[in-house]
């Protein structure tokens, strides 16, 4: 995730100098939270939260608990980890859907933002993780194309599409939906409300009729992080007309910065609840403040991984590599390409550094060298090949090898490197034989472990 991307190196360099000092004085903690504030600044937080943040950092610095610790430095990291939690509320607050149903959940948010999209995540995300039966509406008759763009997700997210048409009124629709849902049964009715291009008084009009009409569980207001400072002012402006109950922030993986994560919760005093970080309909995640802060602070995301792992990976394909492992057998470019695939699914290597700690950087090395796009190509390779050569590498002469990689759009080079690559997994899974392997690769989904069996900067150099 490129969020926070600048933040993190800002904190991390500053943080890092004070972190090893044995004794704190009170000019050691100004210099750094000088700095802190900077970075802060720079990385587009309101100044009304940068100042509450450093004042409360600076009281609990100077005061017992940093002081009479017998690592002041570290405790001081702890302290300003506690703080970024603190800004962002304290935990994850789930949706609400205690309702009877359909639960109704309504968003709210200006025309661009990722409203739809939003809709079609947050459907599929219910349908998957909580076996949740969902009906969707779109009540923006002024969007061309709304209404067909959200019939066309509904169908990718397995929600029932509820019709609309541009010349309804949006309440109409509304009631209309809600009827439908309650005859159809389903858990949950998502509406889809229109956006403008600014905050109008006539749009504010209209979503609260819809709101008096749908009388909603879940008021969520959906907002772009990119558009930095003004995120807030649109949701302060959204949260003074409507009863709002969350956010979901979008367009996250696009911004460095991640200002709008940091402000927006104390300024509107309302709980960032998703966070949508890509243009896929899985790519929404629950927003955990402390694994966050963890992230910012360069201290990784270690649960989110393995949320990850759990969720993303085929145990079955896992399960037979085992197995094959295990009883000795061969380790062959059909098994290479599985686990390509399983990194793949985990954001490829970017996505998964990105969540280890300490690796921020490193993932910022695997997006340049653009992992992904190497893994493609090694996948091209492989897939130019006939199962036998799969199966066998060993078969590959001169003239198998020109055919595969004129095949692949490819040079000699890549092919040679990617068998090489695939000779030092083989070696390595080899030395692994027996009750261990299994193990290992049952926990980690028969993922690639990173750094073992790659040539020297194996991956990077493809």
């Amino acid at each position: 995730m490129a969020m926070f991307e600048s933040l993190s190196d800002r904190l991390t360099l500053s943080l890092k100098k004070i972190s090893g000092k044995a004794s704190l004085s009170e000019k050691n903690i100004q210099e750094t939270l000088r700095e802190v504030r900077m970075a802060l600044l720079e990385a587009d937080v309101a100044l009304p939260v940068v100042k509450s943040f450093v004042e409360q950092v600076k009281l609990r610095a100077l005061g017992r608990e940093v002081g009479s610790s017998l690592n002041p430095g570290q405790q001081f990291l702890k302290v300003v980890q506690a703080e970024l939690e603190a800004v962002m509320g304290d935990k994850n607050e789930s949706l609400n859907l205690a309702a009877q149903p359909p639960a109704v959940v309504m968003m709210a948010g200006l025309q661009g933002a990722g409203k739809t999209t939003s809709v079609a995540k947050l459907s599929r995300y219910l349908n998957e993780r909580e076996k949740k039966k969902i009906m969707v509406v779109s009540a923006d008759v002024y969007r061309p194309a709304a209404i067909e763009q959200l019939k066309t997700l509904a169908a990718e997210v397995n929600a029932v599409f509820f019709p609309s048409q541009e010349d309804q009124k949006p309440v109409d629709i509304v009631k209309a939906a809600i009827a439908a849902a309650k005859t159809q049964f389903m858990d949950v009715l998502i509406i889809d409300t229109a956006g403008r291009l600014h905050v109008d008084g006539e749009m504010m009009s209209e979503i609260k009729q819809i709101h008096a009409v749908a009388n909603p569980v879940e008021t969520l207001f959906v907002i772009d992080a990119m558009i930095g400072q003004d995120a807030v002012n649109t949701a302060k402006a959204f949260n003074e007309s409507l009863p709002l109950t969350g956010i979901i922030l979008t367009k996250v993986d696009g911004d460095a910065r991640g200002g709008a994560a940091l402000s927006v919760r104390q300024i509107t005093g309302k709980p960032i609840k998703f966070l949508g970080v890509g243009e896929k309909t899985d790519a929404l995640e629950p927003f955990h403040p402390e694994r966050i802060a963890s992230r910012i602070l360069g201290m990784g995301d270690v649960l989110s991984l393995i949320e990850d792992v759990e969720r993303k990976v085929d145990k079955k394909k896992a399960e037979k590599l085992a197995q094959k492992v295990v009883k000795g057998k061969r380790f062959d470019l059909e098994d290479l390409r599985d686990q390509l695939q399983q990194m793949k699914n985990l954001g490829g290597m970017a996505g998964m550094m990105d969540k280890l700690p300490g690796m921020g950087n490193m993932a910022q090395l695997a997006q340049q060298n653009q992992a992904s796009s190497q893994f493609d190509r090694m996948e091209c390779i492989i897939n130019s090949m006939t199962p036998k050569e799969r199966k066998n590498p060993d078969v590959l002469n001169g003239s198998r090898k020109r055919r595969i990689t004129l095949g692949s759009g490819t040079s000699i080079q890549d092919l040679n490197r990617l068998l090489k690559q695939h000779k030092q997994m083989g070696k390595m899974m080899k030395k692994m034989k027996g009750k261990g392997m299994q193990n290992m690769m049952r926990g980690m989904g028969g993922m690639m472990p990173p750094g073992e069996g790659m040539p020297p900067g194996g991956l990077t150099k493809f």
